[in-house]
Formats: C-alpha cells, structure tokens, sequence
C-alpha cells in the first residue's frame, strides 16, 4: 500500500470568494512555496493542510469540513482558527520573532524584548495553532487508514511534530523542510532557554528533516548539540542522536517548475508586459532586480552600490537603467512601512543627482504582479540579488532560466543559491557596497562569450534541478524509510501516546495536562 502525503502549510495553494449564486471563485496562490509545491500536488497521491485565511475561505471550509475537497487536481482542507490565537501565532511568534531571529535582523541591543505579550501568544497563539494542525492531520491519517508521510513545511509548524507524534504514534513519517536559513547557535540565544528547548525538541519528534543547504543542516546540528543535553551528534555534521532516536538533517535545495515558468513566458500577457518594459529601456542596458520590500533583501545597500557605480564609472551614465520590481510585505508592520520609504527616498535621491534630460537612473515599481517580473526577467543584462540572508532565493533561478541577454548575476554569498550558483554568478558579500558597485561594473563590461558561458551554465544548472526532482527526492526518501520502519502499532491511534492525546482533543485543541518531556512543562509565565 502506497503511503498518503500529507503537506502542511501556515498558507494554502489556493484562496477563495464566495460567489452570489452559492459557489465559489478560486484564485492560486502566488507565494513562493505555493508555486513550488502546487503543481507537484496535482500529480501526487496528496491532502494539502493549511490554514483558512480569510472569511471567504472559512466560508469554503466550512462548507466542506467533512473530508479534503478536490481543488483543481489538489485534495485541500483548510482548517478555521480563532482570529486572535492565529494572530499570536502568526503576527508575534511567527513573525516577526522566529523569521527576524533566523535571517539574524534583529537589533539584538534593543530588541526584542521577551514580554508577558510574547509569553502569551507563545502559549495562547504558537502552541494553540500548531496543535490544532496536528489534530487535523490526526484526523485525515485516521480516516484514511494507511501510512502518512507528513511534510510539514517552514518555521510557522516548528512545534507541530511534536503534537503530531503525540497524537498519532509511530505510524506517521514527520518530514519538515525549512525554507529560511537556520542560523547558529548564538542567533538562538535570544529565544528563553524553555522555548527555545521545546521548539528544538519537537523538531527532534520528526524522523528527518531538510534545509535549504548543507551549512543549514549543520547549524542545525550544532544547535542541537549545544542547547539539548541529551542530544548528540557522534562526530556526524548531519545526524542528531538523542535517546534510542537519530535524526538525520539533510539539504535538499529548492527550485522553481521550470516547464510551467516556460509556458507562462510564452504567454501572450508576458510577451506584451515584456514589449513594455523593452521599450521602456530602450537601447540602455538593464540591472535588475525583484523582491519582496523586506529588510532581509538588502535593497538600499543595492541602491547605494549603484549610485557608487554612477560615482565611481561615469560611463555607465545614461547607458544604464535600473528597475526594481518590488513587491509589498508585511506592510502592517510599521518597520517595514519605514523601510519602503526609506527605499523611495534613496531612489529619489539617486535620480535627484543623476537625472539627464531624457534618462532617469531609477524606477521603482510597487505591487504584485508575477508576470510582468518574468517578463523583466529575460531582459536584463545584469540581475542583483544581494540579500543579507534567504534561504534559497528563487529569483536568481527565475533569471537564469528565462533570461535572454546572455545575462550575468550579481549574487549575495549569504543565500542559499549560491551553494548551487556560485561559481557561474559574481559572488559579493551583502555588506560590501563597494565591491557590489565594481560586480555591476564588471557584469557591465564583461566579454560576450563569458556571458554567454556563464549564462548557459545556470540555465542548464535550473532545467536539471528543478522542484520536481526536489519533491520526488524527499517522497522518495520519505517511502523508503517508511518500508524499513519498525512499527510496535499496526493502526493508527492505537499507541499509548495517541490514546492520551485522543482523550484530550474533542475540541481541536490538546490539553496541556497531557504526558510530555519535561521541556513541555513549562511555568506559565502570565501569573
């Protein structure tokens, strides 16, 4: 019997809006991790699990609250959650906690400050969500009767392996995949010592875990090793042993879906988006770059770089133009909002001194829109990724595989892609404005035929690598360790562990009197 995948995600592929006659619009998600994994879950024997973001789709999912609902070839349960406790959850562990802490933003002398507020949407919010996932997991194993593989997916699930073992016993394969960098120990340090030991506990509860790169997987080892006493690595870079259990970290480098992005750019909404912005450009050569307005993006050190490049290689004067496509995050948060404006100035500043009477060295463009990024993507003659931190970065793959300039990257040592990248990109350290002002220079003035050396051998590297070949390995190495599995309980819900959880979850949501290690019996802070 084949095992069932079960995905489990904070956000779904799909969302919804309640149509007047009784049905209901879907719109595919654009996230970065919905494009990656949706398509695979039409082809897979797969449930998706996530969260009913907004009130159209809590409308859907009670509608369909029975069973997972097909959805455009993917089965799909979205779970309702208290607006308050997935705020917690989401808007104050989350993030921009758990996500500052791991890209390493924080401004460790001033924040942040573990508060009573914190404390409680850690219990109230973190935990609550989390179990209440693993609940809804439980529940779908137990109806389908068979062998799960549960890949629960990035840093809002951390202590959902842990609920999730609690409840469904040994029967169940827990394989999380992290898609942010994970840090080392000391970035750890600012979590309390209790939180800290059942965020890494839980993990532990899984049977393997996977990270963007070999150094994550590391980091996560010596996490382990330095904060858990009776975690262990045995002089392994990439095993955690801990009890009779070990845990192996491996790296698995997402990619993008290389045969859908090729047909998208042979839309005709892209081929015109692309018109546009050629004609925009003109006969100037293009740097480029497209993220998400995020501290972590490092755009106004790019700015700064460019406008170095203006200072530094006067030439380049009105025979460049640089666009940014960016895209709004988060902008509830007020440092992001800082942020945003911040960049606009800088921009503005930049045209301010520069500008020639027919040539603006910047634009900015704000909003959402995927096609017209991948249209701006084959144009470009230099691609500047210069992140402080990303786990992965699929932008720079994006570029390499649609990109039809011969095209060079300018890619940051601090992503993920580089592992993969390197050696055909311009490598430059994020913190380096100069060094990043003499990349663009040298990507500018590069000879055809290395461009083009460079360029064929990343878009090679993308095609052979793309995101199925990324799921396939992990299902794969998920069924062959579920067929060497050892299991004391035939069915599921039938091992000590899963009878104690059962007995405390009418509701969705676990008693904290259930048995657990020591680290889940933590005081309650808020008295």
């Amino acid at each position: 019997m084949d095992p069932l995948i079960i995905i489990v995600s904070n956000r779904g592929p799909f969302s919804f809006k309640a149509k007047k006659s009784g049905g209901f619009a879907v719109r595919r998600g654009s996230g970065g991790l919905v494009t990656a994994l949706g398509t695979l879950a039409e082809s897979h024997d797969v449930i998706w699990v996530a969260a009913a973001m907004s009130k159209h789709d809590r409308r859907w999912a009670e509608r369909y609250n029975k069973k997972p609902e097909n959805v455009e070839g993917v089965r799909l349960k979205l779970i309702r959650l208290k607006k308050r406790a997935y705020t917690q959850y989401y808007n104050v562990i989350a993030n921009p906690l758990l996500w500052f802490l791991q890209h390493q933003l924080w401004d460790t002398p001033r924040a942040p400050a573990i508060t009573r507020q914190i404390w409680n949407a850690w219990e109230d919010g973190y935990k609550a969500i989390n179990r209440q996932f693993a609940q809804t997991v439980t529940e779908i194993i137990r109806t389908e009767e068979r062998p799960a593989i549960v890949l629960p997916q990035d840093y809002h699930l951390y202590l959902f392996p842990h609920f999730l073992r609690e409840m469904a016993g040994d029967f169940v394969q827990i394989q999380p995949f992290v898609h942010i960098p994970w840090p080392g120990p000391d970035a750890w340090r600012i979590l309390p010592p209790s939180m800290r030991e059942q965020l890494l506990t839980s993990m532990l509860a899984s049977d393997r875990i996977g990270f963007q790169t070999e150094k994550d997987a590391f980091n996560f080892v010596q996490t382990c090793r330095f904060y858990l006493p009776d975690a262990h690595s045995r002089g392994s870079r990439d095993t955690i042993f801990i009890g009779n259990k070990e845990v192996k970290a491996f790296s698995n480098p997402i990619s993008i879906d290389a045969t859908h992005v090729a047909k998208l750019v042979e839309s005709s909404e892209v081929r015109k988006l692309k018109s546009q912005i050629a004609t925009f450009v003109g006969r100037r050569k293009l740097i480029l770059r497209v993220d998400r307005i995020e501290p972590s993006k490092n755009i106004l050190r790019g700015l700064d770089a460019y406008r170095t490049l203006l200072e530094t290689h006067p030439e380049h004067r009105g025979e460049v133009q640089m666009m940014a496509f960016l895209v709004p995050s988060r902008l509830e948060l007020d440092s992001y909002q800082n942020y945003l404006q911040e960049i606009m100035s800088t921009a503005g500043l930049i045209n301010a001194e520069f500008s020639e009477a027919f040539w603006e060295p910047v634009r900015i463009v704000v909003g959402e829109n995927y096609l017209r990024a991948l249209a701006a993507l084959q144009l470009y003659e230099v691609l500047l990724v210069n992140s402080i931190a990303d786990g992965m970065n699929l932008v720079a793959k994006e570029g390499a595989l649609v990109n039809q300039e011969d095209g060079v990257i300018v890619l940051s040592e601090h992503v993920g892609a580089s592992y993969e990248m390197g050696h055909h990109t311009l490598p430059v350290s994020p913190f380096d404005v100069h060094g990043t002002a003499e990349a663009l220079h040298r990507a500018l003035t590069m000879s055809q035929e290395e461009r083009r050396e460079r360029a064929g051998a990343l878009r090679e590297l993308v095609r052979r690598s793309d995101v199925k070949r990324w799921f396939a390995d992990q299902v794969e190495d998920a069924r062959s360790a579920a067929k060497s599995h050892s299991r004391n309980d035939s069915t599921p819900g039938t091992s000590d562990t899963s009878k104690s959880a059962s007995s405390s979850t009418s509701s969705g949501v676990a008693d904290d009197s259930t048995p657990s290690p020591t680290a889940w019996q933590i005081p309650d802070r808020r008295n």
